[in-house]
C-alpha cells in the first residue's frame, strides 16, 4: 500500500473493512460508498489483495469445529452481525483463515510474554467478579501439552499479595493450580488427577499472601469465578 498516502483516512478505513474490523453500522456506511467511489473500491481491492497473499504458503485444511467456535467467541463477542468477510471473498478457508485471524489478533491485541494460546482448547472459562460483566481472566485447557493457558486482562496484584488459581470440581475442596505471576499470559502444568475432573469444573482466583495460601485452601477474597465449558 506504499503508493497510497497514509494521511488519507480512507486508506485505514478500507483496511479495517477488509479485515472485518468495522461495526455493522460502519461497514454498511462503507459499502454504500463503494458503488459511487472508484478510488475507494481500488483502496479496498488493494488491501484485500495484500491480505490474501499472507496465506498463500499455508495449505488449505479444515480445522476442528471447536477452533472456529473459540475464535468466534473471542473475536466477535460484541455480537456484531455476521457478514461476508475477507476470507470468503478471496477463498481463504479452513486452516489458512484460522492462521491469519490468530496471527493478526494476537499481534494487535495481545502483545507481551510470547506465550501462545492453545490452537484447539478442549475447555474454556471466562472468569468474572460476582455481578460484573467484564472478563478479568480467561483460561483454556490445552490437551496437547496438558497445560492450562491463562490470560490476565488488566488485573493487578495488590501490594504484598498474590493471586492464586483454584480448580473446583463438584463438592470436592478447591485444588490450587498455582500462584499467577504478573505476566499477561502464562501456562500452568496440570496433573493427571486435575485433568480427570476438568469437565464440569469451575475455575476461581483468590487474593492470597505472597507465595500463595498458607493452608492449601483459599484464605483471601474470591476475585472471580467461571465454569469450564466444552469448546
Amino acid at each position: 500500500m506504499s503508493e497510497v498516502p497514509e494521511k488519507d483516512d480512507d486508506v485505514v478505513l478500507a483496511g479495517e473493512y477488509a479485515l472485518g474490523l468495522l461495526s455493522a453500522a460502519e461497514a454498511a456506511a462503507f459499502e454504500s460508498r463503494l458503488g459511487a467511489e472508484p478510488e475507494l473500491r481500488a483502496l479496498y481491492a488493494q488491501w484485500a489483495e495484500d491480505f490474501a497473499v499472507l496465506a498463500d504458503e499455508i495449505p488449505e485444511e479444515a480445522p476442528p469445529a471447536r477452533v472456529k467456535a473459540a475464535l468466534d467467541r473471542r473475536l466477535f463477542a460484541d455480537e456484531r452481525p455476521a457478514r461476508r468477510g475477507l476470507f470468503e471473498r478471496f477463498g481463504l478457508t479452513g486452516l489458512a483463515a484460522a492462521a491469519l485471524v490468530v496471527a493478526l489478533f494476537f499481534v494487535v491485541d495481545l502483545p507481551g510474554s510470547g506465550v501462545q494460546p492453545p490452537e484447539s482448547p478442549v475447555y474454556h472459562a471466562d472468569l468474572r467478579a460476582e455481578g460484573e460483566e467484564e472478563i478479568i481472566l480467561a483460561a483454556g485447557y490445552d490437551a496437547t501439552t496438558q497445560e492450562m493457558y491463562v490470560e490476565r486482562r488488566g488485573m493487578q496484584d495488590r501490594p504484598d499479595r498474590d493471586i492464586e488459581m483454584w480448580l473446583i470440581a463438584g463438592d470436592n475442596p478447591p485444588v490450587s493450580l498455582g500462584v499467577l505471576p504478573e505476566n499477561e499470559r502464562l501456562r500452568l502444568p496440570m496433573t493427571p488427577e486435575q485433568i480427570a475432573v476438568l469437565q464440569g469444573a469451575t475455575l476461581a482466583i483468590s487474593d492470597e499472601p505472597e507465595g500463595g495460601s498458607p493452608t492449601g485452601a483459599p484464605t483471601g477474597d474470591i476475585l472471580a469465578t467461571g465454569p469450564l465449558e466444552d469448546v
